[in-house]
């Protein structure tokens, strides 16, 4: 019986001080330069190395959308592996070797940018600003 709350005691103390090195950053109340939102996050989790975005669309952006496109959607969430490279935190490529784009984070800005590469030709376009949460060990000004 005192093997077994040892045991416990262990192997809790190993999941907590484990978990506790999870970083996990969170993007809220994310302005568009075009686009209106009721609700606009991202969350990046660095260890399991995802991004995921969830937002909800103004009316008036819904109807702009859903004029040409009858499969958008109110509200929406996604999915995109991400990696870091040199301090930041980049979705991977979408597109053509020639042509992709990404979605580009800082981790000490709350600020996000689309990286456009045409024939090894980088643009950077700042697409949002937001208010931002951090969570675990995040470096955050």
């Amino acid at each position: 019986m005192r093997e077994n709350k040892f045991l416990i005691f262990f192997l809790s103390f190993f999941f907590i001080s484990f978990n506790s090195h999870s970083e996990i950053i969170v993007l809220s109340k994310c302005d568009h330069k075009e686009d209106g939102f009721l609700k606009n996050e991202y969350i990046l989790n660095l260890n399991e190395l995802i991004m995921t975005r969830n937002y909800v669309y103004n009316e008036k952006t819904y109807q702009k959308y859903k004029i040409t496109d009858l499969s958008v959607k109110k509200k929406n969430s996604y999915v995109r592996n991400i990696y870091e490279e040199n301090g930041k935190i980049l979705t991977l490529k979408h597109g053509y070797p020639q042509f992709y784009t990404q979605i580009l984070f800082e981790k000490d800005k709350p600020e996000i940018f689309v990286k456009a590469v045409l024939n090894d030709v980088e643009s950077l376009s700042k697409i949002s600003s937001c208010l931002f949460l951090c969570l675990s060990h995040c470096s955050f000004r």
